[in-house]
């Protein structure tokens, strides 16, 4: 088993989908790799609020997504940002309550929205994250 605390030894891809111990997690992984042409890279994290590796998928420089890896499921980590918000909240009303529940009640720092979304499997949160990935790869 992988210690995601150990910055000295960083883990694959495979054995953070093993850790995770969740289908989601690579199938999510496989789509974001497929749909944008890009590689994830694995990064350790300093940060107080989640210290340790987690996985990010940046193109052409620009941040897609970060997935902190947790045992049965994931949390992904979606920064809108000023230039995409109109954009985000023009589909707002079509997304899950769960989606607008989680975008309403994030706050608001710097013209920015850090959303942390717990994903556990491929329902309708699914969607809705990839909706808004891609509003921030086409902006």
């Amino acid at each position: 088993m992988i210690d995601l605390q150990d910055k000295n030894t960083p883990p694959t891809i495979e054995e953070i989908g093993a850790y995770v111990r969740n289908p989601v997690f690579m199938q999510f992984c496989s789509e974001i790799k497929n749909t944008y042409k890009c590689n994830e890279k694995i990064e350790y994290s300093l940060c107080s609020m989640e210290k340790g590796w987690n996985v990010k998928f940046k193109k052409a420089g620009k941040s897609l997504c970060t997935i902190y890896p947790r045992e049965g499921y994931f949390t992904i980590l979606i920064v809108i940002g000023k230039k995409v918000k109109p954009l985000v909240e023009e589909i707002l009303p079509e997304c899950t309550v769960e989606m607008q529940n989680i975008y309403n009640q994030t706050k608001e720092g710097n013209g920015q929205r850090w959303l942390m979304i717990n994903l556990e499997d491929k329902e309708s949160l699914y969607d809705d994250i990839l909706r808004f990935i891609q509003i921030r790869r086409n902006s």
